[in-house]
């Protein structure tokens, strides 16, 4: 049985949620995570094939990658600090990217850990595909029937800036969601206490 796991904003294969999960439901299950395209349209074709080839019990998106989940459809869904937010000001702010050195500038600033990462790309005709990419995300959720249960840390600073909102998720999916007593990067102690129990009773469905 395999479970498709899609990391966030600058992760990749080597990304810690997913091998915390691998090892914990091995030799069961299988999670796999792969390091996707930082443009959206690009993502979802590789992550279309990807179904396509595991046929995955369950589908879990973290942070940036949730959108990315929800576009996934025929299967229970589970997001990990989802990010609606963040399509929208990747989108809305693409304007920037046309400035010269601005690209450059956010890739010195956000610049992914050494490994099997996501390489990311903050040139306009990039940035300018994410609001499209979080409406067809929302659109394909609405009309699939699929089952979606996020978590979200309380102590999650992306919060703040809306990037994260709890008020977004419930306005989508109403209160299908858990609070941890963490961050915006699940901690292993919840890993293991909620995370895990919630994959084990669906792929026992």
């Amino acid at each position: 049985m395999n479970i498709l796991y899609i990391h966030g904003m600058g992760g990749g294969a080597d990304s810690r949620i997913p091998a915390i999960l691998d090892e914990a439901l091995r030799p069961e299950v299988r999670v796999v995570c792969r390091t996707y395209s930082f443009d959206p349209e690009e993502a979802a074709a590789q992550i279309a094939a990807w179904v396509e080839e595991l046929h995955p019990a369950v589908v879990i998106g973290e942070s940036l990658g949730a959108c990315h989940a929800l576009r996934v459809r025929g299967v229970p869904h589970i997001l990990v600090s989802p990010s609606l937010g963040a399509p929208l000001y990747l989108g809305y702010l693409a304007f920037l990217a046309l400035i010269p050195g601005v690209p450059w500038l956010l890739g010195r600033i956000y610049k992914p850990r050494e490994g099997d990462r996501q390489k990311l790309d903050f040139r306009f005709k990039v940035l300018r595909k994410y609001r499209e990419h979080r409406r067809l995300a929302l659109a394909a959720a609405a009309s699939s029937g699929d089952s979606y249960f996020a978590f979200f840390g309380r102590r999650d600073h992306y919060r703040r800036s809306g990037i994260v909102s709890l008020r977004a998720w419930r306005r989508h999916f109403g209160d299908t969601f858990a609070l941890y007593d963490g961050t915006h990067f699940m901690e292993e102690e919840f890993i293991q206490s909620m995370l895990l129990p919630r994959i084990i009773e669906l792929t026992k469905k």
